[in-house]
């Protein structure tokens, strides 16, 4: 009756905790003495409460709402990442650095382009995230072991007015729609995906942050420090440890573990459901949660502050640059005519000898090119070698990709605007 409905709407918020926890060590049971202190409250409507349905009812619903909620967390922090982020790699677009592979150096890029490797797996991982948002569904009516008998019982037999409520009830819960098969749980796999996802987004910081940590090692780069009152180390006061970039590896790695423990309990779920997933689930799925947003967090806290030293990255690259000029000068002498194969060969010595030189201290950067000027085989190439000395002669299209890159970040940044969140990077520990 509309009296037992304005009853229940009238307490929704009237709940005793206390009372309801006493209740559940006597029953074992959270749903059933939430259900007996609610009816408690309403008297009147007692005897109709929780009509046709089951406990998935109320608590896989329940999880469905937060989920939702805590993408529509997530979702604006890792805009704001993009747009920060964003802003670093077009300031830095042009600044040659030595590029590394194998953690050796190989040839240059720029600091924009770096971090540009790190924006796109953050803007897959947004559209990755928001995906599953927009495909979440709601579990909805869907009875003990999702059949809906129990609802087309109360309405007769009448099976448009049992798809009308789960209908209704999704929309009531702001859910364009509802899962359309189920048991009595929705698919565990809905969970698998999620974590994997997020888990995924914690795989993209992990990297993220092991370059910037190695970065700050080479002294290229520094996350955010306060000079005035942050302490390195206990020991070593000169110290500027990359705290907050280690935190999020860490943290990242727990979110990756969480993909075992939801994976598995979604491959034992027997039959119709078991409750083995219940505890796993109260652990697992708030973490991943909680996780992410921290990260997050702390990620906008360190694009906002993310310095470079231009002097110490010049630096590295003048050191190697006469080696990263090996390429073009094979190029150049097989285009004058050399044999490609006798011309690599001999630069190949030649740089060799001069690493050794240059490691053991018997010669500067500069000896590999003073030794193929002094070497007549290399005189058709002689007058182009100063031209080689000049780092943005390495760094090809990088900024052009960059401006490229960041001009579809840019519309999709614009087309989220209203989204983007307002937080503030503040960080007390």
């Amino acid at each position: 009756s509309d009296d037992q409905i304005s009853e229940m709407e009238n307490n929704i918020e009237n709940i005793d905790f206390k009372e309801a926890n006493a209740e559940e060590r006597l029953t074992k049971h959270d749903v059933v003495a939430h259900l007996r202190i609610f009816s408690k409250s309403c008297p009147l409507a007692s005897g109709i409460i929780h009509l046709g349905a089951t406990s998935c009812y109320l608590t896989d619903n329940a999880d469905l709402i937060v989920i939702r909620d805590g993408l529509d967390i997530l979702i604006p922090k890792i805009l704001k990442c993009i747009k920060v982020l964003g802003e670093f790699c077009q300031k830095h677009k042009s600044q040659p650095t030595l590029g590394y592979t194998h953690f050796q150096p190989a040839q240059l890029t720029t600091v924009g382009k770096r971090a540009c490797i790190w924006l796109s797996d953050l803007f897959t991982d947004f559209k990755s995230i928001s995906t599953m948002r927009q495909n979440l569904r709601f579990r909805g009516c869907k009875g003990t072991v999702g059949t809906q008998a129990s609802f087309l019982t109360l309405f007769k037999g009448d099976y448009d007015k049992v798809k009308k409520l789960d209908w209704l009830v999704s929309k009531m819960a702001s859910f364009d729609s509802s899962f359309e098969i189920t048991g009595q749980t929705y698919s565990r796999k809905v969970d698998v995906d999620i974590v994997m996802t997020l888990a995924s987004f914690g795989c993209s910081v992990h990297k993220i942050c092991s370059d910037i940590r190695l970065l700050c090692g080479l002294q290229e780069m520094r996350e955010p420090f306060d000079q005035d009152t942050q302490v390195g180390s206990s020991a070593m006061p000169y110290k500027h440890n990359p705290i907050k970039s280690e935190r999020c590896c860490g943290l990242s790695r727990h979110l990756s573990s969480l993909v075992t423990s939801i994976m598995a309990t979604h491959s034992v779920q027997w039959l119709e459901r078991t409750l083995d997933d219940s505890s796993n689930r109260r652990i697992v799925l708030p973490e991943a949660f909680l996780i992410s947003d921290v990260i997050l967090e702390t990620l906008i806290y360190i694009f906002h502050g993310l310095t470079i030293y231009p002097a110490v990255i010049n630096k590295n690259v003048e050191a190697e640059l006469p080696f990263l000029s090996v390429e073009t000068i094979l190029i150049e002498m097989v285009a004058n005519g050399v044999d490609r194969q006798e011309c690599h060969e001999r630069l190949r010595t030649l740089a060799h000898t001069s690493i050794d030189k240059i490691k053991n201290g018997t010669a500067s950067s500069h000896c590999f090119f003073d030794s193929i000027k002094s070497d007549e085989y290399f005189a058709s190439i002689h007058h182009i070698l100063g031209d080689l000395l000049d780092p943005l002669h390495f760094i090809g299209c990088a900024a052009y990709q960059v401006d490229g890159y960041l001009e579809k970040i840019d519309q999709t940044l614009s087309e989220n605007e209203h989204n983007i969140s307002d937080f503030l990077p503040e960080i007390s520990i």
